[in-house]
C-alpha cells in the first residue's frame, strides 16, 4: 500500500496526492465547472504536469518548466474558488499524509493560491 498517513517522500506519494486531490476537484460543485466546463482540462495531459510541478516544488526534482499563473488568467475564478481549492487541498493532504513535507505542501499551496488570487484580482480590477 502507498504511504497513507506517512509523510510525502516519493514520486508515488506525489501521484497519490495529485490524483486524489483532482478526484475531489472533479466532484466539487464550485471547482468542477472551472476545470471541466470552462477550461475543458484534458486530464491525461494535466495530471502529469501536476506531478512534475509538485515534484519540483517539494523535492526540487523533475523537469517541470512552465508558467502556471499564465494558464489561470482567463479562468473565471474569484476568492471563493481559491478558498475552496485550499480547503480541498488541505482536506486531501490530511486524509492521506502527515509530517513535515505534508505541512510544507499545504503552506506552499496556500501561498500559491494567495499569489494567484492577488495577481488576478489586480489584473481584473
Amino acid at each position: 500500500m502507498l504511504n497513507i498517513k506517512g509523510d510525502l517522500q516519493t514520486e508515488s506519494d506525489i501521484k497519490l496526492m495529485v490524483d486524489s486531490f483532482y478526484d475531489k476537484v472533479n466532484q466539487d460543485d464550485i471547482l468542477s465547472y472551472v476545470f471541466n466546463d470552462f477550461a475543458q482540462v484534458n486530464w491525461e495531459t494535466h495530471l502529469p504536469k501536476m506531478y512534475n510541478f509538485w515534484n519540483k516544488v517539494l523535492f526540487a526534482k523533475g523537469d517541470y518548466k512552465g508558467n502556471p499563473f499564465q494558464k489561470h488568467i482567463p479562468l473565471p475564478v474569484k476568492k471563493e474558488h481559491f478558498d475552496r481549492w485550499i480547503a480541498l487541498f488541505e482536506e486531501n493532504m490530511d486524509e492521506h499524509f502527515s509530517g513535515e513535507m505534508a505541512e510544507d505542501a499545504k503552506l506552499r499551496a496556500k501561498s500559491i493560491a494567495h499569489i494567484f488570487h492577488s495577481k488576478l484580482s489586480f489584473m481584473h480590477s
